[in-house]
């Protein structure tokens, strides 16, 4: 069977005030906190809806940095009494031996931590002394046994810095590296990316990865722009096969994967506002199957994609395009493929 992702905010607490946060994005929220009770209530819903859709649950917990909740511990033995495989999305700062240790022994399979530059850049979007930790924190995960992943997001700001962090994770044996666009949460647009810029960039780091591809490095191709940039290379080719009205990859957002919230709340996606229910109150598996979920799932409302013959592949970052013009199915803004205006 196939996994079903839920990335749960079990947490807001933060010891970082990160320039691209959604949570602070729009001054200094009331932080809220998932109880354990609740939290138990989360887990089961989440297994009662895979079960009924014949699905495998997989967490990615995060916050805030989900370590900070008064609870952490207890909820992932929550998760290890039920065999329910997760991954921590959180900050460096409290890891240690012991911590690394415990996160294994409660069914921890991969930490993932942050890097947004070098030290200059990735201290002034994070906080003074994040990226030395950081780097410190690499080699504690991974001799306890855990697999180590760094995420970055790709900025007008940080952009020309990627290949010298891909050298870097390469360096530090990290397992998986990948990267995903910035989504602006205001009018902002000093971080923009122009179309062939981004062409480029991807060009670059493709022949890093390339460089890289035996050392052990696994680099996930996170952005959905890497079809159409394979597909232009002939790397990617569309399976003569394939049912022209089947989905079969890009955007995951009302697919395979749902945000929950410390309130309950239950987003289509994370970078971007999209709430369709909440899973303190309604089974999750009906929220799933909602006409507020299939709002994201008419694709034939995509303004270009619907054009383009990748559509069952790719149809880019609709949480960009949304944190660009608060419209979902609005052009890709870094998309650099010419669509004919024929339908």
């Amino acid at each position: 069977m196939e996994y079903f992702a839920f990335q749960w905010h079990i947490t807001d607490s933060c010891d970082q005030r990160c320039e691209h946060c959604y949570i602070f994005s729009e001054g200094h929220p009331k932080l809220i906190e998932m109880s354990l009770e609740r939290a138990e209530q989360v887990i089961a819903g989440c297994e009662d809806m895979c079960k009924r859709m014949k699905r495998l649950p997989y967490f990615y917990i995060t916050g805030g940095d989900p370590i900070l909740h008064k609870d952490f511990w207890t909820i992932l033995a929550m998760l290890k009494a039920r065999d329910i495989p997760f991954t921590i999305l959180g900050n460096p700062f409290h890891l240690t031996d012991d911590v690394c240790r415990r996160l294994k022994e409660n069914g921890c399979q991969k930490y993932q931590l942050s890097i947004d530059g070098m030290r200059a850049t990735h201290d002034f979007i994070r906080k003074p002394g994040s990226f030395d930790t950081t780097i410190e924190k690499i080699d504690v995960i991974r001799r306890n046994g855990l697999r180590c992943a760094i995420m970055t997001t790709v900025s007008g700001t940080n952009i020309k810095e990627i290949p010298d962090i891909i050298d870097l994770v390469v360096a530090k044996h990290v397992d998986v590296f990948a990267f995903g666009r910035y989504c602006p949460t205001n009018t902002d647009k000093s971080t923009h990316i122009e179309p062939l810029e981004y062409r480029d960039f991807l060009g670059k780091v493709w022949r890093k990865f390339e460089q890289y591809k035996d050392s052990g490095t696994t680099f996930n191709l996170k952005d959905h722009l890497w079809a159409l940039f394979l597909y232009e290379r002939g790397l990617f080719k569309i399976p003569t096969e394939a049912d022209k009205d089947t989905i079969y990859d890009g955007c995951h957002c009302g697919d395979c994967h749902l945000t929950i919230l410390p309130t309950g709340e239950v987003m289509a996606c994370r970078r971007f506002n999209s709430p369709v229910g909440n899973a303190l109150k309604t089974p999750i598996h009906d929220i799933y199957h909602s006409d507020r979920m299939n709002a994201y799932r008419q694709f034939e409302k995509f303004e270009k994609c619907r054009k383009c013959e990748l559509l069952r592949f790719c149809r880019g970052c609709p949480a960009v395009a949304y944190g660009y013009t608060h419209r979902f199915y609005a052009p890709d803004p870094q998309c650099w493929k010419q669509i004919s205006d024929e339908l």
